[in-house]
């Protein structure tokens, strides 16, 4: 039948996205997993609940499949509209180390196959939903070449003052490059605490070796 794909496909979908709530539970600190277990059975024993039961006892026949299709398209509304938490802070932060590249690419190759197989079976309930996520996707690509491009410009203007400070190129034909009046400054003051720290502890060694002379000349 046509549910067969969709049916494996899903229930495969499942099974990982299972695994990975059991990482986060296992690693996420005590405040996080309690609220993620309260999300988890709100949404399935609730939500799921809820909705097997009026298309159950409220709906028969084709208007049953209806119903639960429209729930279906909801849900994977919202499926892509989750990562514009992501996007919202990509931009916000001018950084895509939180919005990996191959995640957006095939969550846009599965949103354009999706479409068309739905388009093929003249299925709403598919089609529709993975129009938006193909626009989505094509939007994480393009931030993530722009803000990637920008990242890396920035990493390279911050690290070139790093190298200039701390390497030095010895050349005859070149001169080292001149102290500012700041770092003489700083140069001064460091020199007169070493000075001062070598005074106190030359001090305190005559002291303490003052009493043995006494005695050895007792």
């Amino acid at each position: 039948t046509n549910t067969t794909l969709l049916i494996t496909i899903n229930s495969f979908g499942v099974f990982i996205e299972t695994i990975y709530v059991g990482f986060y539970l296992f690693y996420a600190p005590k405040k996080a997993r309690i609220q993620t277990v309260k999300m988890l059975f709100l949404t399935v024993v609730g939500g799921f609940g809820a909705i097997i039961l009026i298309a159950q006892f409220l709906f028969k026949g084709v208007a049953r499949g209806q119903v639960v299709g429209w729930v279906c398209l909801v849900f994977s509304l919202c499926v892509f509209v989750a990562p514009l938490c992501i996007v919202r802070k990509v931009i916000k932060t001018k950084s895509v180390e939180y919005m990996p590249l191959l995640l957006s690419v095939f969550l846009t190759l599965s949103a354009v196959m999706w479409f068309f197989y739905g388009l093929l079976l003249k299925d709403i309930n598919i089609a529709a939903p993975n129009i938006l996520g193909f626009i989505f996707g094509i939007l994480q690509i393009v931030l993530y070449v722009i803000y990637n491009k920008k990242e890396k410009h920035i990493l390279k203007e911050q690290n070139l003052p790093e190298l200039q400070n701390h390497v030095i190129i010895l050349d005859d034909n070149k001169k080292l490059p001149e102290l500012t009046e700041e770092q003489k400054i700083d140069i001064m003051k460091l020199s007169k605490l070493v000075s001062s720290l070598h005074e106190n502890a030359s001090a305190a060694a005559k002291e303490e070796n003052l009493p043995k002379l006494q005695s050895v000349q007792a």
